[in-house]
């Protein structure tokens, strides 16, 4: 029995991706590919399922680029699966041997969080946890946890995503919350975490945290302060920033921010891919926005802003300057 065949426009979302993730971002490169997705709905189709089979993540074949040739055959392969769940991609990709030397290839992508995580949540979706110190957890949509308790420590490990915690009395082991920054350590009661691209974000909601940087930089937040973890430095913001827990009410409440700040928080709510064209990523926005329906908050967002949201499909989203 021969092997299946891609249509010539799947090849060609499969090398449009691989040329994306390739090297350094390379700002003609994607004025080409923003062309070539223009040119006519099938091809914004095409791109839109080669980014749902693959569970809306890149990163699996980033990880594939590094790691061994042909990676767009490995992206023919999962996009010619039958099968359509997350578990069955990640089956396949464990079927060819991509699992070696103890590190899976997916472990940086949501894919790979959401399967393993010990606690998660799905695209739309915000719960909430009883953990077994009596502590009270919540996730934003998309988010993945681990947890390491036992006698000695309580420590969560936050994927990726955002969580907010109420955290019970426990002098002998001061609960930890690790991202890929640092940790934060409670030293009072309820404070919010989220792990954003390049940094952690830190909220102090009832007395405070010590927060820690891999180097031993450490600040100690108090009640309504708020800070940014990076890798080598701890930035103080300035201001009431109580408004960014607003999300376990299922509102997104935006205190004059960029635009692609506010794109980043519909994502996990979103179906598809969401891309914003770079000329109009720092306009600012100022409001109170539904989390639960992104495509009526976007319809919001281009009643005041001079954007121009398109939809080529239930996958695919564009927004563009007017």
């Amino acid at each position: 029995m021969s092997a299946p065949r891609l249509d010539p426009l799947s090849e060609q979302a499969i090398d449009w991706m691989v040329k994306l993730r390739a090297g350094q971002p390379d700002a003609g490169l994607q004025e080409r590919f923003d062309a070539w997705l223009a040119m006519d709905p099938a091809h914004a189709q095409a791109w839109a399922t080669l980014q749902e089979r693959l569970g809306g993540s890149f990163n699996t074949l980033r990880a594939l680029d590094r790691r061994v040739p042909g990676q767009a055959a490995q992206a023919r392969q999962l996009l010619l699966q039958p099968q359509e769940s997350r578990r069955d991609a990640l089956r396949l990709i464990a079927g060819l041997g991509l699992l070696g030397g103890g590190l899976w290839l997916g472990a940086r992508s949501s894919l790979g969080d959401n399967l393993f995580a010990d606690l998660h949540t799905g695209r739309g979706q915000r719960r909430d946890f009883n953990l077994a110190d009596g502590s009270r957890l919540s996730l934003n949509a998309e988010s993945a946890v681990d947890l390491q308790f036992d006698g000695q420590q309580r420590l969560v490990i936050l994927r990726h995503g955002e969580l907010l915690i109420q955290v019970a009395a426990d002098p002998r082991r001061p609960l930890r919350v690790r991202t890929a920054q640092g940790e934060v350590r409670a030293l009072g009661t309820r404070f919010l975490v989220a792990q954003e691209r390049d940094a952690s974000r830190v909220l102090v909601l009832e007395h405070a945290v010590q927060a820690s940087l891999f180097d031993g930089s450490q600040a100690v937040l108090q009640e309504g302060q708020s800070a940014l973890l990076y890798r080598q430095r701890i930035v103080r913001l300035a201001g009431d920033q109580r408004h960014r827990a607003d999300w376990l009410d299922g509102r997104l409440n935006v205190l004059d921010e960029p635009l692609e700040q506010v794109v980043d928080a519909l994502r996990p709510y979103s179906r598809g891919f969401v891309r914003v064209a770079p000329a109009i990523r720092d306009l600012r926005v100022q409001g109170v926005f539904t989390l639960n329906d992104p495509d009526k908050t976007l319809a919001a967002l281009a009643e005041t802003l001079p954007i121009r949201v398109q939809r080529y499909s239930p996958w695919l989203t564009l927004i563009q300057a007017k």
